[in-house]
């Protein structure tokens, strides 16, 4: 990564709006690139390999973990593995764009880490764990087991909330889309 190369990570517990928000950002901010992630879980109807995310088999995931081609992978849930591979940065920066990271809160922090003052940080947070539980329930992609999962997973998740550059409440999508979109400008110098 050059020395004047920025690249925003945004990361929130399940259910918080965050892919919402991110797919605003980017058609107000068109010199973003979306980091595919790579995971272990099911193909959801809809998706797309290669586009929503690179899925693969916990073995072939396991292989790449092996051959360090993550900048930063988790077992998110058991069996369950998210990470983005290290060819993603250099795809998106052979495109000129600024690299976009949608990440579970470890990852988030992880990359932080690893880039400092070339990465924003931001931390999609609900207004609270009873209405991300209720959004899940909306959403209806998953099963009764996994939102007790996402919903106690999110409770852990909004503990590390504190170690983002900045923290978004998404109580009112349109207010969240604004506030993102100026604070990516102010991070860019635009």
């Amino acid at each position: 990564m050059k020395q004047d190369e920025k690249l925003i990570i945004v990361s929130a517990p399940s259910g918080s709006g965050k892919t919402t928000l991110i797919k605003y950002l980017m058609g107000q901010l068109p010199m973003f690139e979306f980091s595919i992630s790579a995971t272990t879980r099911p193909m959801r109807e809809g998706e797309t390999d290669g586009k929503d995310y690179y899925f693969l088999t916990v073995e072939k995931f396991n292989k790449l973990i092996e051959q360090q081609q993550f900048i930063e992978w988790e077992e998110v849930y058991e069996g369950r593995f998210y990470g983005t591979l290290k060819s993603e940065i250099t795809r998106i920066a052979n495109k000129g764009k600024v690299a976009i990271f949608d990440v579970d809160v470890k990852g988030g922090i992880n990359i932080k880490k690893l880039y400092g003052s070339s990465a924003l940080s931001i931390f999609i947070q609900p207004p609270s764990i009873e209405v991300l539980e209720e959004r899940l329930r909306i959403r209806a992609t998953d099963t009764e087991d996994d939102i007790k999962a996402r919903v106690n997973k999110a409770a852990e998740e909004m503990t590390y909330s504190s170690q983002f550059d900045q923290i978004v409440v998404n109580d009112n999508i349109e207010v969240s889309k604004t506030k993102l979109v100026d604070i990516v400008k102010e991070f860019l110098g635009k």
